[in-house]
């Protein structure tokens, strides 16, 4: 008779890059609940920017996720150019997709390398590690850095791609294929990727609907939805692309999709490179104010759809900001994708998802029931000291406990 147990993965721990608590019940070798408990890193992204000024706030959001570094820019400045009733200059379209598309190549080959090294497989790490420096070296070209580009603003962008640096990041696109073919041949032809993907971790076109997932958990499983197809934003309008879908929504579709939606990626850069060419007009709009209005901006980041909500009362800072990261809802999905798998594949399917907790990570104000006090920041501080102080007597801890000031 098997014996039922609580094993916890994190907050901290060798496989999740941030802190998140996964609390296995299993029986056996087999979970049957998972409780998920994020919070470990709030940093009031979202108070925070209304002290900045719109310029400012597209820095701030930059700073959420260091993978996602343009895409939370991007769907700042729209949510702004929504507020402000701002046109954005066609070049500076382009220019946002291109660095939008490279910051997809660089993320979804991290998340290969990183799937590979987990697996067991640390050659493929190393392989695609490699071919995503060259991607980094591109943005690097672009914008001055290897990475938090800061080529957003309200209006368009901040620096324009030379002629003379097109041919580079050319060969650079066109020396990916070979590489990613390898790729797609290696996952779709290795005995042990498959045996450690196919039918593990998968999430029905239901569960994707019931969970509202997002990204390319959700074209995993055959839900079509893509942001730059349904709501054309920056220059997805004005290229040709597929949508990738597959059907079993397993760990091996999760895999497939990324490297198929790279080849896309590849081929909307290109495409957005020749029309440089042809649109020789300004970059930057350069609003001089944002009148008072509400704005949504969102983005297809590698991880699905992130959204920004602007509230502008007239003056030069975010009246309200409110945002919405893809892993917000896509890892409540591993309540289902985890359980009747075995300890072993539990990690491997957590990681499937693509987490970024950080983007999820955010402090709010309380209000107490009788509508008395709002509590700020310094009461919630305080709480939490004080919890600590009873949870060290309750365990009899030894040593002092931090003041507050």
């Amino acid at each position: 008779m098997s014996k039922k147990t609580i094993i916890p993965i994190g907050p901290y721990h060798p496989l999740q890059e941030e802190p998140e608590f996964f609390k296995l019940h299993v029986d056996g070798e087999t979970v049957v609940k998972v409780d998920i408990e994020l919070g470990y890193n709030h940093r009031g992204v979202e108070k925070l920017a209304e002290s900045k000024t719109f310029e400012q706030a597209v820095y701030f959001v930059e700073r959420i996720c260091g993978i996602c570094s343009t895409s939370h820019p991007i769907a700042c400045c729209q949510a702004i150019e929504d507020a402000g009733e701002v046109k954005v200059p066609e070049r500076a379209l382009y220019i946002r997709s291109i660095i939008g598309e490279l910051e997809r190549l660089h993320s979804h080959l991290l998340w290969l390398g990183l799937a590979g090294h987990f697996l067991g497989f640390n050659t493929v790490w190393m392989w695609v590690w490699r071919y995503r420096e060259d991607v980094i070296n591109c943005l690097e070209i672009i914008t001055g850095n290897r990475n938090h580009y800061c080529m957003m603003k309200p209006g368009g962008v901040r620096r324009d791609i030379k002629g003379e640096d097109i041919p580079t990041i050319l060969g650079v696109l066109n020396g990916l294929k070979k590489p990613l073919d390898l790729f797609y041949k290696t996952v779709n032809q290795d005995p042990v990727l498959q045996a450690r993907t196919r039918n593990v971790g998968i999430l029905t076109r239901q569960n994707i609907i019931d969970y509202c997932g997002v990204g390319p958990l959700a074209r995993a499983s055959g839900v079509a939805i893509d942001v730059r197809k349904d709501h054309p934003h920056a220059a997805y309008g004005m290229v040709d692309f597929k949508v990738i879908t597959t059907t079993k929504g397993d760990v091996f579709d999760k895999v497939d999709v990324r490297i198929l939606e790279m080849f896309e990626s590849v081929s909307i850069i290109k495409q957005c490179l020749e029309a440089l060419k042809k649109t020789p007009g300004p970059i930057d709009a350069n609003p001089a104010v944002i009148k008072a209005g509400d704005g949504i901006g969102h983005y297809e980041a590698p991880r699905g759809e992130v959204i920004h909500y602007i509230r502008s009362d007239g003056s030069n800072r975010p009246a309200r900001h409110k945002i919405r990261a893809p892993s917000y809802v896509n890892v409540a999905t591993n309540r289902t994708a985890v359980v009747g798998q075995s300890i072993a594949d539990a990690t491997i399917i957590l990681g499937a998802v693509d987490p970024c907790y950080c983007c999820t990570e955010r402090m709010a104000a309380i209000r107490v029931d009788n509508g008395e006090k709002t509590l700020t920041a310094d009461d919630l501080i305080k709480l939490s000291w004080d919890k600590t102080s009873r949870l060290r007597k309750e365990l009899g801890a030894a040593g002092p406990v931090l003041p507050l000031d």
